[in-house]
């Protein structure tokens, strides 16, 4: 069953250009609320918040710094994995992995209109999502990384699969950085996700403009 269906598809819902995963172990030199400020004046259209390690209440105060900002300045707020943490900030999404939460379950309990992402790393499962009611998918790991422990090799034919089978916005994901992004953004990703390329740089709004101004932000 096709649980699309039952939504309102909505292909315009902001996810394109560059987007960035804050996770504050990379914001090695400087706070997150900062970070998110550079990356925003640097052209990023979305913001992934995903803390791993530290309690919720801690980070509610920050996300919701976060999510004021990203609301100001029309970037798209997104919540990895913790349904909580996206229904109590209002971000304007949550971002779920493989092992995460059901989609269809979050799905069921999200406010229509909320963007759910799925996390994949086949054509099939972009595929699933898609079905089951992601608002788009995004797809690595595109080259090796280091910025998630355990991650499953797509690369750029899986991607380009991707982009060809689904009707919903995509997201390339894994070890993009100034030097391999201009295959990525030919393989016709709606956005271009990154991580350490920008949080790790001593200026990040810098490395976010050069970012941004190779996936043209269209």
């Amino acid at each position: 069953m096709d649980l699309r269906k039952n939504v309102t598809l909505n292909t315009d819902i902001g996810i394109k250009g560059l987007y960035v995963i804050l996770d504050p172990r990379f914001c090695t030199n400087v706070k997150e609320v900062e970070a998110a400020r550079a990356v925003i004046a640097g052209g990023a259209q979305v913001i992934q918040w995903r803390d791993k390690t530290r309690d919720k209440g801690e980070q509610l105060p920050i996300i919701r710094e976060i999510i004021d900002m990203c609301k100001k300045s029309g970037v798209v707020s997104i919540i990895n994995d913790h349904l909580d943490l996206a229904l109590i900030t209002g971000s304007d999404g949550i971002h779920l992995g493989q092992k995460d939460l059901p989609l269809t379950e979050t799905r069921a309990l999200f406010p229509e209109g909320r963007i759910i992402g799925m996390s994949t790393a086949t054509i099939e499962e972009a595929k699933k999502a898609e079905a089951n009611g992601a608002d788009y998918v995004a797809v690595g790991a595109i080259y090796p990384t280091t910025s998630k422990a355990v991650t499953r090799p797509a690369g750029l034919d899986t991607l380009q699969g991707v982009v060809k089978a689904v009707s919903i916005p995509v997201v390339a994901i894994g070890g993009i950085n100034a030097q391999n992004i201009i295959p990525v953004v030919e393989s016709g990703a709606n956005a271009i996700c990154v991580i350490s390329a920008v949080l790790s740089d001593p200026n990040i709004e810098l490395a976010a403009k050069s970012l941004s101004s190779k996936i043209g932000n269209t």
